[in-house]
């Protein structure tokens, strides 16, 4: 008995689909290579190119995804998950990881290699249910909260700066390891939302980082406490110690 699949396309839309595909040069022996693909696997494979927006990994971002395993967040996950459609220009930024295979071997359970495009933090908050952010608008019309950043790798650490609890901005700067530095509000909310969305894993669950973003009261931007009510996005005086408050950190490119 053959299996029944449901049809999702009209007869109209097949016929539409089927003469852009011959116009793309679609042939009958090619045609029957994928009706053949074991596993239906050639298919599958247009349908997730198709899914991707015409996006190719590069073998420098496959070997990355196969070293990070599920603290990557790549090209294919901005796509799925903020709604991203990527110009040749960002496309070209990205294509090669900035970061050699020893230092993310080294970091690939402490942090998350995440691909980060141009959305501000008000842009990220507008996409997402509104569940996933704790309701603060005194941000809507912070600076920092409508930067965009530009397209670039960032490699982010899952957990803040080892002993950076209850001091303060200045006492944590010594922390920083001179390879590392302090990412912006913009990367930090990215990553962290992006993260969630893609694997459910909560970092900064109960606990706030400092980051490089200044509000406008001239106060240190934190990001934190991910808890299922959302995350929260605050900001403090740099000469204040919190015994919840550590810094944030990323690699230097």
């Amino acid at each position: 008995m053959k299996t029944m699949v449901s049809r999702t396309l009209s007869v109209h839309k097949e016929h539409e689909l089927l003469l852009k595909l011959e116009t793309a040069g679609l042939t009958e022996p090619l045609a029957q290579k994928v009706i053949d693909s074991k596993g239906n696997e050639l298919a599958a494979k247009v349908v997730k190119f198709i899914q991707n927006g015409g996006f190719e990994p590069t073998t420098s971002q496959k070997r990355a995804r196969e070293i990070m395993g599920k603290n990557f967040f790549g090209v294919e996950e901005t796509i799925q998950h903020f709604g991203v459609n990527p110009t040749r220009q960002q496309t070209l930024v990205l294509s090669e990881i900035p970061f050699s295979e020893a230092v993310l071997q080294e970091a690939k359970d402490t942090h998350v290699l995440v691909a980060v495009f141009p959305l501000s933090v008000l842009e990220i908050r507008g996409k997402m249910d509104s569940k996933l952010f704790y309701d603060q608008s005194w941000y809507n019309k912070e600076s920092f909260a409508k930067e965009r950043g530009e397209a670039s790798w960032q490699l982010v650490r899952k957990t803040p700066v080892d002993n950076s609890v209850s001091k303060n901005w200045e006492e944590q700067q010594a922390l920083i390891g001179e390879d590392d530095e302090v990412p912006t509000a913009q990367v930090m909310v990215y990553t962290i939302i992006g993260h969630y969305l893609a694997t459910g894993e909560r970092l900064f669950e109960h606990i706030y980082v400092r980051t490089s973003s200044v509000g406008s009261g001239g106060y240190r931007v934190d990001v934190g406490d991910f808890a299922p009510y959302g995350l929260g996005i605050s900001s403090c005086w740099g000469g204040h110690r919190y015994d919840l408050l550590g810094v944030s950190s990323a690699r230097k490119f």
